[in-house]
């Protein structure tokens, strides 16, 4: 048991490092972006089943996110939701994925993270059907944020909850945000605005 407890208190404590840094990672400008793959062909399934056409996003900015509920970040949700709300008219998306990969922090059922994100933080903008985003279960479309070989950007690693992936009005990856960087940092909303 207390091996069990000393596993947890370590985990714990290399999660919060790694939430901890403040990393961005981007393409230099000398690279040409077009011919570059794009996000339009993965299709996933909403919070309630249905589903979900990142073909119907043409257009948009889109930032994705890992999300959970029980997490020192999930107050980053109440951002989240004024980020959408601000620029949602402007062809901007955000689109959360709840995921359970860094300590069990998301062990909802979908229509209790579904009830949780609406009753505790008023959620409006689109949010996806519970998956993996790291391991040997990981869902496809976080293979594509991760491996340069699919997103022709850049190999990333999802290090923790809230990790952010901005796509650019094409569907081509153009920046990786670390979990620790707020919603609303000027990064974030200067590359919305830009």
């Amino acid at each position: 048991m207390a091996m069990k407890k000393l596993t947890t208190l370590i985990g714990l404590v290399v999660g919060l490092l790694l939430g901890c840094q403040h990393k961005v990672i981007e393409k230099p400008e000398s690279e040409p972006m077009e011919n570059r793959p794009n996000i339009y062909r993965f299709k996933v399934k909403d919070l309630s089943g249905k589903d979900f056409d990142f073909a119907t996003l043409k257009g948009k900015k889109i930032m994705i996110v890992n999300t959970a509920s029980k997490c020192g970040l999930t107050p980053q949700y109440k951002d989240l939701q004024a980020l959408y709300e601000k620029y949602k008219d402007q062809n901007f998306v955000i689109v959360g994925f709840p995921a359970n990969d860094f300590m069990s922090q998301e062990p909802g059922t979908n229509e209790e993270i579904a009830e949780f994100c609406q009753v505790n933080y008023g959620v409006t903008f689109p949010m996806m059907s519970k998956i993996s985003v790291k391991g040997k279960d990981m869902a496809p479309i976080y293979e594509f944020l991760t491996q340069e070989r699919l997103n022709g950007f850049a190999d990333s690693e999802v290090e923790w909850n809230f990790q952010k992936y901005l796509i650019n009005a094409e569907g081509q990856l153009e920046k990786v945000v670390g979990p620790r960087i707020t919603p609303m940092d000027k990064e974030i909303v200067s590359w919305i605005e830009g």
